[in-house]
């Protein structure tokens, strides 16, 4: 990859050594131990009343996250006017926006929500340059959301249109000759994601099996010949690298590309689940530090990023994934602790973000309390929702992109909307 593009990867999204670590102290008066006491009502007085009698946020709480949303829209909508016009990406970008305008339009039923994002939509469609193929980054992401805006609109011509450019992306994705990487941001599982989501948003035989299987086996075959060069084959079958890398986390590491692999609806066969995903898992398991994080890279020994796209955050989904596929408690066990190192470091100076912010690490909370229904996880994800509502007002760094989904306000604005219907949240652009 030449220099020119390896400047434009770095605008989008930092390397590990240019993601310092720094949390916030520990600011809540029982954030040590963390959980509610054993009853509703007790816990009503040590909460700032997050919960009523039988445990549900209260309307209150509610109340006072939809007003918080009105506001941070209002401020959101006046900054995107000085917005890169030609940032078309879900990222950064416009398809960001329109994303989260989806998501409110999901949880709220307001029509003038999905009329927003149309018009969001339409801004990306006029930049699209197809260089690069993903959800997060490329143009799959406006393809697939433009299609699924339409569809909710029944416009079907239209939402046909550009599933089926959409869908012409597929032939440099599964090229042999391809020199596209595998991981969820620029590569491979992006694309496979955004495959995915259309069949969620729309239908399950919206895309062809044939095409989602043609590429999963384009991921299988890259990790597997990266295994055999550097002669772990035994020990991870399935290995993958970014610009020379072998990354652990979500957004450009193994973590992304085996939960993306994981996905019920990528149906991969469950004996090539239980002989290569797995054992693949297992190792990165045993990459673990003590303290229940997680490298950025398998070459990293510093303990320090707690963020979606490195560390516990990103790595947790993939642990609930294995979970719920392999059906062991020792995943469960390991997710629970990568809760603990989110609850105690993932309040972040870097921001409120959902890539590497305040905002994405609360998802972690939400997606552990989907899988056990225990109540602390619910908790815990108020609580980051509470340090949200006080956005700004942490001196925590401005981003470069400080209005979009990844990296700033939208982001957070997704993540307290998810609030409203907790059972059903989903991290944007990742859950499926």
């Amino acid at each position: 990859m030449g220099d020119s593009m390896s400047k434009r990867l770095k605008l989008v999204t930092a390397s590990e050594s240019e993601m310092e670590e720094r949390s916030f102290s520990n600011p809540f008066p029982d954030w040590d131990q963390g959980v509610l006491p054993s009853s509703p009502s007790a816990a009503n007085s040590s909460t700032g009343d997050l919960f009523d009698a039988d445990g549900k946020i209260t309307e209150a709480f509610q109340n006072k996250v939809q007003n918080k949303i009105k506001d941070l829209l209002q401020q959101m909508e006046e900054g995107l006017k000085t917005s890169d016009p030609h940032d078309f990406s879900t990222y950064t970008g416009w398809t960001g926006i329109a994303l989260l305008y989806l998501q409110l339009h999901r949880v709220t039923a307001d029509s003038s929500h999905l009329q927003r994002s149309l018009d969001y939509v339409k801004r990306t469609l006029r930049n699209l340059n197809g260089r690069k193929v993903t959800f997060l980054c490329g143009d799959a992401g406006p393809l697939a959301v433009a299609a699924v805006v339409h569809h909710r609109l029944k416009n079907q011509a239209d939402s046909k249109e550009f599933l089926t450019k959409l869908l012409q992306l597929q032939r440099s994705v599964i090229s042999p000759d391809s020199e596209i990487p595998d991981e969820l941001l620029y590569g491979r599982a992006g694309y496979l994601y955004a495959l995915l989501y259309v069949n969620k948003e729309i239908g399950p035989e919206t895309v062809d099996e044939k095409i989602i299987t043609n590429v999963v086996t384009a991921i299988l075959e890259s990790g597997k010949n990266l295994s055999r060069e550097e002669k772990k084959t035994e020990r991870c079958p399935l290995l993958y690298e970014w610009h020379k890398k072998q990354y652990v986390g979500a957004a450009h590491g193994l973590a992304g590309i085996y939960y993306m692999l994981m996905q019920p609806t990528a149906k991969v066969h469950s004996e090539i689940l239980t002989e290569l995903v797995r054992p693949s898992i297992d190792y990165v398991r045993h990459k673990k530090f003590r303290s229940g994080n997680y490298p950025s890279s398998l070459s990293n020994e510093t303990d320090r990023l707690v963020h979606w796209c490195h560390g516990a955050p990103g790595v947790v989904h993939m642990l609930i994934m294995a979970r719920k596929v392999f059906k062991d408690e020792k995943y469960l066990k390991d997710a629970a602790e990568c809760g603990e190192v989110i609850w105690q470091r993932g309040l972040l100076r870097k921001g409120y973000g959902i890539c590497h912010g305040t905002a994405g690490n609360g998802y972690a909370f939400l997606s552990l309390y989907k899988l056990t229904q225990e109540q602390k996880y619910l908790y815990r994800a108020c609580k980051f929702a509470e340090w949200c509502l006080d956005y700004g007002k942490h001196g925590c760094r401005i981003p470069d992109r400080p209005y979009s989904l990844f990296e700033g306000m939208a982001g957070a604005i997704h993540f307290l909307s998810d609030l409203a219907q907790p059972e059903d949240s989903c991290f944007p652009a990742f859950e499926l």
